[in-house]
C-alpha cells in the first residue's frame, strides 16, 4: 500500500498539478493585492468613498472588523478580482494550446502501419 501511494504521488501529472495549484494561489494573492490596494481605491475615488469596500454598505457593524455586514462595493471588488484571474488563465490556456499545436505540426506524422509493412517487404525483396 505504501508503494502504491509513493507511485501515485511521484507521477508527473500529480506533481504538475501541485505546482500549478501553488502557482495559482500565489498569483491569486498578487491579483488580490492589486485589486484591493490599487483598483478598489481608484474606483472609490470615482464614487467619492475611501475604498470600494465601503461603498453601498448595509447591515450591522461587526465589532471585530469594524466593517458592515454587507457591501455591494466589496462584491464588485471580488468580481473584478475574478475577472482578472479568469482573463489571465484564459491567456495561459490559449498560449499552451498554441504551443501544443506548434509541437504537433513540427513533429512529422508517422506513416500508417500498412505503409511501414509494405516498405519492409519492398526492402527485403530488393536485397
Amino acid at each position: 500500500m505504501l508503494k502504491e501511494f509513493k507511485d501515485f504521488i511521484s507521477r508527473g501529472n500529480l506533481v504538475d498539478i501541485a505546482v500549478g495549484f501553488v502557482m495559482g494561489l500565489a498569483f491569486a494573492g498578487v491579483v488580490q493585492a492589486f485589486v484591493g490596494r490599487i483598483v478598489n481605491p481608484l474606483i472609490g475615488l470615482l464614487f467619492n468613498v475611501s475604498s470600494l469596500d465601503t461603498w453601498l454598505t448595509f447591515g450591522k457593524i461587526d465589532e471585530a472588523t469594524g466593517l458592515p455586514a454587507g457591501s455591494v462595493g466589496a462584491f464588485i471588488g471580488a468580481f473584478i478580482n475574478f475577472l482578472i484571474v479568469a482573463w489571465v488563465m484564459f491567456l495561459v490556456v490559449k498560449a499552451y494550446n498554441r504551443m501544443k499545436a506548434a509541437e504537433e505540426e513540427a513533429a512529422p506524422a508517422e506513416p500508417p502501419e500498412e505503409v511501414v509493412l509494405l516498405r519492409e517487404i519492398r526492402d527485403s525483396l530488393s536485397r
